[in-house]
């Protein structure tokens, strides 16, 4: 028998929607995603906010200087050009630390990113590292992911990102990698609207199934030695340090555009034309999830914005059809295929990304043993 359609019901407190399969509501109506944010994100974002957690942000900074004590860098920050990481940056010059930028390029960064990336390390006197990745391995990973007809294809650029990172920090022998994910703008994220970045079997396993060029440049960073490697043998941490402050997401767009010449792109995460492209179209027209809804739905929760503002901005599209359609045929060109060719790899079913190669579960389990056999390596660790 085939189970009968879902019922549509909408969040009373946030926007989310059924367009999240694992949703469900309590009897007023409150969607789990806020019952979540109530019991174990709230508390966090509140102290935040009240700077109760001022304390606990001077320490974390102190150490972070002691750390870098008679090294060129005493941290290092992740800049995409976005909001989140603009400001991460802004801040953290004027915490007095020294941090070395890093930035992954992976071909799909607009114009308009690149000129902030230019003005934020300008303004703030920042020494920039850019990984520029193959273009043929990128090229060809991110093709795959479309192929592997999977939901997060953004993996290939933000896996690639975090593996820089480290490098660059055990590069300089920086301790601390300070990130600007924050649960003020980013709490709410359904699970089933994506898959975990940081898994690097299921990379290569989708590369390996759909791929045909190998990836012997591209960085991967697999779990084992990320944990570690990088965390516990060479004792390299990364820390969401917005959580520690009083964060406005709306006001901190108006900080760096006066402090930094930074420029909106329209967008959460806009700044790059492959993330506006697979947000604004790839995912709503063959997944129907609207990432909107999680973002304006994590600003709610943080008291960033009211649920009607949140409504009236779904009501229109902050991604114009004109745009779209000029992504769209750019994209193909960048990726060697034509516009009727990638139209037919997107028309396939949509497939969970667990029907690939993953360490989702394999993980929790192995990480124990590796720590439990780090031990061993305490004496040699800095």
């Amino acid at each position: 028998m085939t189970e009968a359609p879902r019922a549509y019901q909408l969040c009373t407190r946030t926007v989310m929607d059924t367009s999240d399969p694992d949703i469900w509501f309590d009897e007023h109506g409150v969607s789990s995603h806020a019952l979540f944010y109530d019991n174990h994100q709230g508390p966090i974002v509140e102290a935040g906010q009240s700077g109760a957690l001022e304390p606990e942000l001077k320490a974390l900074v102190a150490t972070i200087k002691r750390a870098g004590e008679g090294k060129q860098y005493d941290c290092v920050v992740g800049i995409s050009g976005g909001v989140d990481s603009t400001y991460l940056a802004l801040r953290v010059v004027e915490l007095g630390l020294r941090p070395l930028a890093v930035h992954f390029d992976s071909g799909w960064n607009s114009e308009l990113a690149v000129s902030n990336i230019e003005n934020i390390v300008a303004k703030l006197g920042l020494d920039l590292y850019t990984d520029v990745v193959d273009w043929r391995e990128m090229r060809d990973l991110q093709l795959s992911f479309f192929k592997a007809s999977v939901a997060n294809c953004d993996i290939p650029t933000d896996h690639a990102f975090a593996s820089v990172a480290f490098e660059q920090a055990k590069k300089y022998g920086v301790s601390y990698i300070l990130s600007g994910h924050n649960l003020v703008s980013e709490s709410v994220l359904p699970k089933a609207w994506g898959y975990d970045s940081g898994d690097a079997r299921h990379v290569k396993g989708i590369q390996k199934r759909f791929g045909s060029v190998p990836l012997k440049t591209y960085p991967t960073l697999s779990k084992v030695k990320r944990h570690v490697y990088y965390e516990i043998m060479n004792g390299i941490s990364s820390v969401a340090l917005l959580n520690l402050m009083p964060y406005d997401y709306p006001q901190a767009k108006t900080v760096i555009t006066e402090k930094l010449g930074w420029r909106d792109y329209g967008g959460k995460h806009y700044e790059s034309v492959f993330t506006r492209y697979f947000q604004g179209y790839y995912l709503p027209t063959k997944f129907g999830f609207d990432k909107r809804r999680a973002h304006l739905s994590s600003l709610i929760l943080s008291g960033q914005i009211t649920r009607d503002e949140a409504l009236t901005r779904l009501e229109t599209s902050d991604y114009p059809e004109v745009l779209r359609e000029q992504d769209h045929k750019f994209i193909a060109k960048k990726l060697g295929v034509t516009t009727t060719e990638l139209e037919a790899i997107y028309a396939r079913p949509p497939v969970d990304h667990l029907k690939y190669p993953y360490d989702r579960f394999v993980w929790p389990i192995t990480s124990k043993l590796l720590r439990f056999a780090a031990q061993a390596t305490k004496p040699f660790r800095r």
